[in-house]
């Protein structure tokens, strides 16, 4: 890159206005960056959208937040339908970028300073804003994952119980579970067939062999920025982008980290599925472990080659065909 080029670019990253915004249940601590103004509102509707209507005129590059599991979605969603650039990004990456850049005190305006930094610094993408139904369809995937959770545990309790009455109590609690399971499912379907556009995206995935409707949904809800990346990007978001170890002449194994667990663990059994009984994915497997690479390391492969395939074909608006794969 030329020096004026360079020039150029550090001009242009200074005049952004970059907001980092530390999420607490109650309380919104927010840093403009670079005029270094400290604002605070309450964790509410009203909060934001008063932290809303200070930031519109600024015409801010980046809104950076941390996901704070149910304190950030409310202002996900009001960032988003105001048509303003929210980042969220992994707590994890934002301390390491703050233990790197030497801060080692942790208070929440010091915290919205840090994230104001880091956007201007990383300059993470900005993911398409998050829908409505993507919100209400997340909210009851996470209340079915627990209740699978729990049906696993009144399962394994249950082959234990030598007394009648907590027998039937286990009975009765999983029939209880079951009932709860099949009517977020019933929600699930109605949410869906509603929307249009998310049901069409739907369609796509589902015509995929081996990529069955719970999949799809995983992949949708969990992975709302399928269809509008790379290859490269897809498999690192998802986590399966292999990670090289070198250093000199010493060149280590690759590994797989990071990325959206839910979704590694969503493909795994599609994965297996299509081993199977896709032509072309079996293929693929046989040759990677005749080229002698481990099950686990085929597997993964796989893996990544579903959501790749996912991705272009929602990005081309396409159902999958043999040639897909």
């Amino acid at each position: 890159m030329g020096q004026e080029k360079m020039r150029q670019v550090i001009a242009q990253t200074t005049d952004q206005i970059t907001i980092g915004v530390d999420i607490s249940k109650d309380r919104l601590d927010v840093h403009l960056h670079p005029e270094g103004l400290v604002r605070q509102f309450t964790n509410d509707r009203k909060g934001h959208t008063q932290l809303i209507a200070r930031a519109t005129p600024k015409h801010p590059t980046r809104i950076i937040f941390e996901a704070t599991g149910a304190y950030h979605r409310a202002l996900e969603m009001a960032l988003g339908k105001a048509g303003l650039p929210a980042v969220k990004i992994n707590p994890f990456q934002a301390r390491r970028f703050a233990q790197a850049a030497g801060k080692r005190v942790k208070t929440d305006p010091v915290d919205a300073a840090m994230l104001a930094r880091f956007g201007v610094s990383i300059q993470p993408d900005i993911p398409p804003a998050r829908d409505e139904t993507i919100d209400s369809l997340a909210e009851l995937l996470a209340v079915r994952r627990a209740l699978v959770k729990d049906r696993t545990a009144a399962l394994n309790r249950g082959k234990v119980l030598t007394l009648a009455l907590l027998k039937r109590l286990s009975q009765q609690h999983l029939k209880q579970i079951e009932t709860q399971i099949e009517a977020i499912d019933h929600e699930r379907t109605a949410i869906l067939v509603k929307h249009e556009k998310l049901k069409a995206r739907y369609d796509i995935l589902v015509s995929m062999p081996a990529l069955g409707a719970a999949t799809a949904l995983v992949l949708l809800i969990d992975m709302p920025e399928l269809g509008f990346m790379d290859a490269k990007q897809t498999a690192s978001l998802a986590g399966l982008a292999p990670i090289t170890q070198q250093s000199g002449k010493w060149i280590g194994k690759s590994y797989i980290q990071g990325g959206r667990a839910n979704l590694r663990q969503a493909l795994y059994m599609p994965a297996l599925v299509a081993i199977r009984f896709n032509p072309q994915l079996k293929a693929k497997y046989l040759a990677l472990r005749q080229a002698g690479k481990p099950a686990k390391v085929a597997i993964v492969a796989i893996m990544r080659k579903i959501i790749i395939t996912a991705n272009a074909l929602l990005r081309d608006n396409r159902m999958w065909t043999s040639e897909a794969a």
